[in-house]
């Protein structure tokens, strides 16, 4: 099994913009995120572990302003934690070994799907094509890849 982790040199490599939103728990503008409209097939990993965290056939457009998903690839790689900055009460999503902050997670997605959205800032992620993912380690999630 792969020890996916936070490390000095994968901190070293993030944007500005990355850190802010990985490890300081900041929020991209709504509408900027690299892959909002992203529509391809693969999968979403942790920009500073690599933990595989979401796949593209659980990604919709919520029309929120960032990518949504109906739920994590696996539970135990995210997770949900009581946040009450801002004046309000939400439940943050975090990379389990990373520890990275992705996003929130909100109770008003497609019922049909769970009905859960997971809001997620695209500088918390990185994107895996399904033509790439066996060649970087990720061939045991390609049946959650649609196409």
């Amino acid at each position: 099994m792969t020890d996916y982790r936070k490390t000095d040199e994968a901190i070293a490599k993030l944007t500005p913009e990355q850190f802010y939103v990985t490890q300081q728990s900041g929020t991209e503008r709504p509408g900027t995120g690299e892959y909002l409209y992203n529509k391809e097939p693969g999968i979403y990993v942790d920009i500073v572990s690599g933990e595989p965290l979401f796949a593209s056939a659980d990604k919709f457009d919520s029309h929120c302003g960032w990518p949504s998903f109906t739920k994590p690839i696996e539970p135990a790689r995210v997770q949900e934690l009581s946040d009450r900055s801002h004046g309000m009460v939400r439940t943050e999503v975090r990379s389990a070994g990373g520890d990275s902050h992705l996003g929130h997670v909100f109770d008003d997605g497609p019922r049909d799907r769970g009905g859960l959205r997971y809001c997620i800032n695209s500088a918390a992620l990185r994107f895996v094509p399904k033509a790439e993912m066996t060649a970087q380690g990720y061939g045991d999630y390609l049946d959650q890849v649609e196409g």
